[in-house]
């Protein structure tokens, strides 16, 4: 994301599709307008550019106005559209000067001069302008020299955008933080410098670090206790703030914003700190002395603790002051990956968990990446696995050695973004019957679209082909939110699979001959057959680079998974089906190398040749396991087989003889 401060040095935007206003919050409505315009960028190849004012036009229209108190400083608003992906932030300095351009002016010297745009996005109600001359039409109106195209935001959008601003405004004034968080869709943040204040926390043995808030207009919550999350160098802490004039200290009655890192001892003085308050905890109030007083912060503290824990698993602690959570290991299997361990592990390890535990699982790699993260991740915690094993082993032999309540069994190669884990985790504690999860994929190089490696949750067809929630074969969709319901699904993608640990084991883990892809298929169709669910919670969005240690034109791709998904179907389809789905998927994989040798693909063609042979020559062993996996399954088996994610017609015709390229178009969910 590029920020830009002067109108004077602004790059040429390709295909800019532009969006104009204060974004005060950056809160739910405002985020539909920002993934609308992200949208339209990628459909037409062009740029998202965000369009803000500093300072607000009231405080330069309005001078002694001073009622104004706004939901975000402009470095807090910055830094919220970067977890966004707008891809330009343009702040516009607004003064005396830019509010006297008539309506004329501000679209041939501001809009078109400056922005050359292809699409405005903009609401039915905004005017601009001396005295508010220019409206849409009048806009509308200009685009037709200066080739532009103006989409409105519809009234009913615009009202529920304004109604949540105040909504916010009101709740954040009543210290009402569950109900501001959820219409800003992020928490409501503080950031100040640390200042020196008395020192009397210190005293007391609840040392606070003293922020000094720059922005006047800064809206500041009512007095009281809250319980925080603190960042400093790009590092997550706990915390508890005090926003009051305290009154048991009968010398100082100054109001003071303070915070108390929990399990955090360094000098920050100057340093800047972010706070993002959770939950109100209780009011500001005057005690004897001050022994009362670290008594009642002690319990301020527990009750803090409690409500963090809640927030981040959605159980709500009990009265108890210990509350026993679901442990969690992350773990990745690496093979030379250091260049992604270098990208993606900082983001990992900022994760907000308190029982989670980071594993790097070594498969014999040759480019001293296990040297790397012992060196400068110290908190990570490294199994040499000697040899590689392939991915499939490779986790079964570590996971071997990781005791845990769940598994998190994640790729090197994937950028993870706030809040990826605790909905997942807290979606499976709700319900038992959940053995895994996963959440939505997208691309890494094109964000606003599927990844091929599981996109919003697998399918699988009647003849055994799998297929996603916005991918089918090759085809991924852009996301739209089409997919953005949790729900049942067949399979869940081995890139970023939550699993139960002990059914992990229970289930025999993964087939060790599959080496790597369509493995978790495997696994999963096990535990569907003894009655679990398997859900995608796609309110967790990770982002796949994929094809990181196999590429996914690889021939060597296209053998393993031929032959793995005739394994598969094999082991746990029933006995009289195999007898006509086996000669089935005999032509079927003809004709798929027919299609290889249109695409001149010729190592392919032998490739699925190869497969065919493999599976044939190890139809012994096959049935083996087929018998093994069976009595597992009636060991652990909680009822019926679970076809939820299975579609009972063929993928292949849909695709390739009707022409169904996407998920909503062949399945009606």
């Amino acid at each position: 994301m590029r920020v830009f401060y002067d109108l004077n040095h602004l790059p040429t935007f390709r295909n800019a599709v532009i969006t104009i206003g204060s974004f005060d919050g950056v809160h739910c409505g405002h985020q539909k307008i920002i993934q609308r315009i992200n949208r339209l960028a990628h459909q037409t190849d062009g740029e998202s550019v965000l369009i803000t004012f500093h300072p607000h036009p009231r405080q330069v229209v309005y001078p002694n106005d001073t009622s104004l108190r706004l939901i975000n400083t402009l470095d807090e608003k910055i830094r919220l559209m970067e977890r966004f992906h707008v891809d330009n932030i343009v702040v516009v300095p607004f003064t005396v000067e830019f509010s006297q351009l008539s309506a004329d002016e501000y679209i041939q010297k501001f809009i078109v001069e400056k922005f050359s745009p292809k699409y405005i996005v903009i609401g039915y109600d905004h005017r601009f302008g001396l005295n508010r001359q220019g409206d849409i039409n009048f806009l509308r109106w200009y685009g037709e020299d200066n080739d532009y195209e103006v989409i409105e935001i519809e009234k009913q959008e615009i009202e529920a955008i304004s109604v949540s601003s105040s909504r916010i405004r009101s709740a954040l004034e009543k210290a009402d933080l569950k109900s501001a968080n959820s219409l800003l869709g992020h928490h409501f943040t503080l950031t100040g410098k640390v200042v020196h204040g008395q020192k009397i926390g210190s005293d007391i043995g609840f040392p606070t670090a003293n922020l000094e808030i720059g922005d006047k207009h800064k809206l500041i919550p009512p007095k009281g206790i809250y319980s925080v999350y603190v960042y400093h160098n790009q590092r997550s802490y706990k915390g508890m703030l005090y926003i009051g004039n305290r009154p048991t200290l009968k010398t100082h009655h100054n109001q003071t914003i303070e915070v108390n890192i929990f399990d955090f001892n360094e000098d920050i003085y100057g340093d800047e700190l972010m706070v993002e308050l959770v939950d109100f905890i209780r009011e500001d109030q005057q005690f004897q002395n001050l022994d009362a007083l670290a008594d009642q912060l002690a319990d301020d503290r527990e009750k803090a603790i409690a409500s963090l824990i809640a927030y981040q698993t959605g159980v709500v602690a009990p009265k108890k002051k210990t509350l026993q959570l679901p442990t969690v290991a992350v773990v990745i299997l690496n093979y030379n990956g250091q260049g992604y361990l270098e990208k993606f592990l900082p983001a990992l390890l900022s994760s907000r968990y308190p029982e989670l535990t980071i594993y790097i699982a070594d498969n014999g790699s040759t480019d001293h990446s296990l040297n790397y993260v012992a060196n400068h991740f110290p908190q990570v915690k490294c199994l040499a696995l000697g040899v590689n094993h392939g991915f499939a082993k490779g986790y079964n032999v570590a996971l071997e050695q990781i005791e845990s309540d769940y598994y998190i069994l994640l790729n090197s190669d994937v950028e993870i973004v706030p809040g990826w884990m605790v909905s997942v985790i807290r979606h499976m504690e709700q319900d038992e019957t959940i053995a895994a999860c996963q959440p939505k994929i997208r691309s890494w190089h094109d964000r606003a679209r599927f990844e091929y490696a599981g996109a919003s949750g697998g399918w699988l067809d009647v003849m055994g082909y799998p297929f996603c929630r916005g991918r089918i074969f090759s085809d991924t969709e852009r996301d739209s939110g089409q997919y953005d319901q949790p729900q049942e699904i067949f399979w869940a993608s081995g890139a970023a699979l939550f699993i139960r640990a002990k059914l992990y084991h229970s289930f025999g883990g993964f087939d060790p001959d599959y080496i790597a892809h369509t493995e978790e298929i495997d696994l999963c169709w096990r535990l569907k057959r003894a009655g679990y669910k398997i859900v995608v919670v796609p309110e967790a969005t990770v982002f796949h680079v994929g094809g990181g240690t196999l590429a996914y034109t690889s021939p060597r791709k296209t053998y393993l998974n031929f032959r793995n998904t005739l394994y598969t179907v094999f082991k746990n389809e029933p006995a009289l089906k195999l007898l006509w789905l086996i000669p089935a998927r005999l032509v079927l994989d003809g004709l798929a190398s027919l299609l290889f040798l249109a695409q001149g693909k010729w190592r392919h063609i032998g490739s699925v040749l190869r497969a065919h042979l493999s599976f044939y020559r190890n139809i012994r062993k096959m049935v083996a396991k087929r018998a093994h996996y069976k009595a597992l399954i009636r060991q652990n088996t909680i009822g019926p087989e679970n076809t939820s994610g299975r579609y009972r017609s063929s993928v292949v015709w849909q695709y390739y003889g009707l022409r169904k390229h996407k998920f909503k178009d062949i399945v009606k969910e």
